[in-house]
């Protein structure tokens, strides 16, 4: 089983939907290829941050009882009238259909303003990507000051090749990279340090047009800040406070717009 083979089918393995003898493939797989086995632990580590995090919510005490109050009680022991009263039971209805509007739309914008944005699911899993590479000791997989190093070091193992700069001058030196796996698809880590905080730069192609850099709200402590130029995409993610990450975007991007 080759990559191509194995990357479908990680996800239904990591819902234990896979059928016996792919199993045995796919794990044999997973021994030998580095790639895919962290494609598996970072489905794995978002799973169980999606678990962790409050994706439901119940509906609040007032809405439940203004829903009750907009609904009609049940008539009990009415006497059966002779004649349909069009004009009062006509004034019942539309105040009744008002009532039920109001709510939909108090359900509407509470639903919207839960829902999460379409960034948030991937920033956690940036973060977690993060975390993992401070654990796991996979902060690099090739260690080097020198971006003519680290820029040919990603040939053959992606299909792009990322922008890498040197920020040394600027105190943000460049101390190597790794691959990583995230939304979907395989990306070039960079790896800068500021003092004694670690700065992850995640690229890889996008469609998306340029944009300038827009910082995210924290997750767990880190910030982050998400740009594109150039046909790719850039994540920067670190402990490092929010004034000095934007200072290190900024250069990162004034010395990527001179190339």
């Amino acid at each position: 089983m080759n990559c191509h083979q194995a990357k479908p089918l990680i996800g239904p393995y990591s819902d234990g939907e896979l059928e016996a003898a792919a199993i045995l493939e796919l794990e044999q797989h997973l021994k030998t290829c580095s790639a895919c086995a962290l494609a598996y632990r970072n489905l794995q580590s978002l799973k169980k941050t999606l678990k962790q995090d409050a994706l439901y919510f119940s509906a609040p005490e007032e809405l439940r009882e203004r829903i009750k109050s907009a609904l009609p009680s049940p008539a009990k022991n009415v006497p059966q009238r002779p004649a349909w009263n069009w004009a009062v039971n006509w004034n019942w209805l539309t105040t009744a259909l008002s009532g039920a509007t109001a709510v939909c739309l108090a359900l509407l914008l509470v639903v919207t303003l839960a829902r999460p944005s379409s960034e948030e699911p991937l920033a956690r899993e940036i973060v977690s990507s993060h975390i993992r590479s401070l654990m796991s000791n996979h902060l690099m997989d090739v260690v080097s000051t020198d971006q003519h190093t680290v820029k040919p070091w990603f040939n053959g193992k992606l299909d792009f090749s990322p922008l890498v700069n040197d920020l040394a001058a600027q105190e943000f030196p460049l101390i190597g990279g790794r691959l990583d796996y995230l939304d979907g698809r395989s990306v070039a880590a960079l790896v800068f340090q500021r003092h004694k905080h670690i700065i992850n730069l995640f690229v890889w192609p996008s469609k998306e047009t340029d944009s300038k850099p827009v910082v995210l709200a924290a997750q767990q402590g880190y910030h982050l800040i998400h740009w594109s130029e150039r046909g790719m995409v850039f994540w920067a993610v670190s402990d490092l406070n929010e004034k000095e990450l934007m200072e290190f975007v900024q250069d990162y991007a004034a010395g990527t717009q001179l190339k």
